[in-house]
């Protein structure tokens, strides 16, 4: 069987992917990079990663002869620096705030992750190389990452809005907002526990949910990926949960309480037992996914998987 390569380039689109920038300097200790999504995880011990490269890219001789590469991962703001580095611009680095990894290669600022590699292994692959680099150093914001699928971007949190901004019922949105494997939960107003959160009044963005969860923990928030979305069908209400990240400092209200040892028996709710339930299971496996359905059933679909 004869496969044509753009229809097999296409299927292979379907799948979607984050967006990275890879960069070494050259022998004249120039940098060079270029946008890269045939990226992935290898392993954690060696720590490991790879990336793909053709072998007809101009900079195949500099990237296969590098003592090391680093791999920069877009987040969802950067769109721009994507289509920079993907063409012949003179000066590519112009275009963003950069410097030396702690290993040498250029690392970018406002990245969702950034990994500084020594070059492990270049091993053939028909019309590619694959690039096995060692983890020397890294760096992860918690910002989420800019999208790619079918030959276009997509942000997920743009998606979400997008998901939010079709519902015609109430809503209830809440985070699961995490710190050194410490959830934050805060008193309801019946005097037990609960998630942070906000009723999302008309013509309101995510940024509400931030606000709230920042207001009443008094620490930075990063907002990231959706995590469960659910129709309680008793009062016609959906419920919209996010996965949070909270920065330094003493909590002004509420409490941080173990992931581990949550303390769901002062949880009256039942759906938000569940959320947090499963997402203790989750966090010890670093799999998370998006619980979609009503507060009593409903299906689990696979997101990310971390590592």
């Amino acid at each position: 069987m004869t496969l044509e390569p753009r229809a097999l380039r296409d299927a292979f689109g379907a799948f979607l992917t984050g967006v990275t920038v890879v960069t070494t300097h050259d022998a004249a200790g120039a940098p060079i990079g270029f946008t890269a999504n045939s990226f992935t995880s290898v392993s954690l011990d060696p720590p490991l990663l790879l990336v793909c490269l053709a072998k007809t890219s101009r900079n195949f001789a500099t990237m296969t002869n590098a003592s090391g590469f680093a791999v920069n991962i877009l987040s969802e703001g950067q769109k721009d620096v994507s289509n920079t580095f993907a063409r012949p611009v003179e000066d590519r680095f112009a275009a963003v705030d950069w410097r030396k990894g702690p290993h040498g290669s250029p690392v970018f600022s406002d990245v969702a992750a950034w990994f500084d590699c020594a070059m492990h292994q270049v091993i053939d692959a028909g019309d590619h190389v694959i690039l096995l680099g060692r983890i020397e150093a890294f760096e992860n914001s918690g910002q989420a990452g800019l999208g790619y699928a079918r030959g276009g971007y997509f942000s997920p949190v743009l998606a979400d809005k997008a998901l939010l901004a079709g519902q015609d019922m109430p809503q209830h949105l809440s985070a699961v907002a995490e710190r050194g494997g410490q959830v934050l939960l805060v008193e309801t107003s019946d005097g037990s526990l609960g998630l942070p959160a906000v009723e999302l009044a008309s013509g309101e963005s995510l940024d509400a949910l931030t606000d709230a969860v920042a207001a009443l923990s008094g620490l930075t928030v990063q907002l990231g990926l959706l995590y469960s979305v659910y129709e309680d069908t008793k009062t016609r209400r959906q419920h919209v949960v996010y996965r949070a990240g909270l920065g330094d400092g003493p909590v002004a209200s509420g409490a941080l309480y173990p992931i581990d040892a949550l303390p769901t028996e002062r949880i009256a709710d039942a759906a938000t037992r569940d959320v947090l339930k499963r997402y203790a299971a989750e966090a010890s496996l670093g799999n998370f996914g998006v619980y979609v359905g009503n507060q009593e059933k409903g299906r689990v679909h696979a997101q990310a998987v971390r590592g």
